[in-house]
């Protein structure tokens, strides 16, 4: 057991690869890739330390960094924000060369939750695996990777998503002014075009670049298309300086994935106006951020998207998600596509045309 950003962690290395995982929350950060000529680490700390801010706060804002699982997704009556998966204690349940299995019970949703994170030699992937077992019921849940972009120029990072069916603001006030709070984006606004997104004020704007709209925190969702042969998996790309950070998911288990622009917008404790530059990249089956309550209202069944799972308690539910980075050239531009290249393999493709290949066992989702 380790202490990274004060937080108590356990730690997986591999040739190229070195993660930490918080023991409270089961968070992933920080996380450093080795690309040959230079080490990058582009998941988040938040701008607090877990002592430096209320001991009343849950683990989720103490310990806020990187990525986490949340069962459910979203607030709940029973129990904290984003569940006891996102702020309880994990046990490490065995370890190999390249692996971690940890487990908690979680007592709200009464169910066991074991998450398996993988390295492989010779690639700059972490493999993602979370078993429910002993759930009952329909439940939001998803993946929350934050991203640190806040020493970028504005604008500088290009971030781009697979094929959508259907796009949405947040459909109320996501940045609540009462609570010192600001958001940019038009309330409920539906588009098709991440680079024409409506303003509260009036006009649009290009979430494709980022950071952006400082001292605003917004929220979007996108509904990605069903898989097919030819596209077995979902995607998110976000292309830095010399390098794309990118995500893998499959569609049927994460229908939807959430952009969480926080860039200074939210004032109270412990945000203080100092989270800035962040991006949260969400793989969800939700609605939107919203309670696991309303999200089995199933307010999107006109649009057959789903916003919750039916689990049986003898049922063990496996979800697989796979996030990376591969070096670009200069001039590399916002990814238009990711497509396998074989089963160890995808390719991503710019907007001009050019072609990187980064080694991926896309096939394990």
């Amino acid at each position: 057991m380790e202490y990274s950003h004060r937080a108590s962690s356990f730690n997986l290395k591999s040739d190229l690869v070195s993660l930490d995982i918080t023991r409270d929350g089961g968070m992933l950060a920080p996380v450093a890739f080795n690309l040959g000529d230079r080490v990058v680490s582009p998941y988040s700390l938040s701008p607090w330390k877990p002592d430096e801010v209320d001991a009343e706060l849950p683990v989720l804002l103490k310990n806020l960094r990187g990525d986490f699982f949340c069962l459910p997704f979203g607030p709940q009556g029973n129990g904290p924000p984003h569940g006891e998966t996102a702020n309880g204690a994990w046990s490490l349940i065995s370890e190999t060369d390249h692996s971690l299995t940890l487990a908690i019970n979680a007592s709200d949703v009464s169910a066991c939750v074991q998450k398996t994170i993988s390295l492989r030699p010779g690639q700059t992937a972490i493999y993602y695996e979370h078993r429910i077992s002993g759930l009952e019921g329909d439940y939001s849940y998803g993946n929350h990777p934050i991203l640190d972009l806040s020493t970028y120029p504005e604008g500088t990072a290009r971030v781009s998503v697979s094929q959508f069916r259907w796009a949405s603001v947040y459909p109320s006030a996501f940045s609540d002014p009462a609570d010192g709070a600001s958001q940019s984006l038009k309330v409920g606004a539906i588009f098709d075009n991440l680079s024409e997104v409506p303003l509260a004020a009036g006009g649009t704007t290009d979430l494709t670049s980022y950071p952006a709209r400082a001292g605003n925190d917004d929220l979007v969702m996108m509904v990605s298309e069903a898989a097919t042969p030819e596209q077995p998996f979902a995607w998110t790309a976000v292309v830095l300086d010399g390098f794309v950070w990118f995500s893998l998911k499959n569609p049927a288990d994460f229908p939807a994935t959430l952009f969480w622009l926080s860039n200074g917008g939210r004032s109270a404790t412990p945000w203080k106006s100092r989270h800035i530059g962040r991006l949260g990249i969400e793989d969800v089956c939700s609605h939107f951020c919203d309670s696991v309550d309303l999200s089995r209202k199933d307010l999107l069944h006109d649009f057959s998207i789903p916003t919750s799972r039916h689990f049986t308690k003898d049922h063990t539910v496996t979800l697989r998600n796979i996030q990376a980075i591969a070096a670009v050239p200069d001039g590399f531009g916002l990814v238009k596509f990711i497509v396998p290249f074989g089963e160890n393999a995808v390719t991503l493709t710019d907007e001009y045309g050019l072609i990187v290949t980064a080694a991926v066992d896309w096939s394990a989702l």
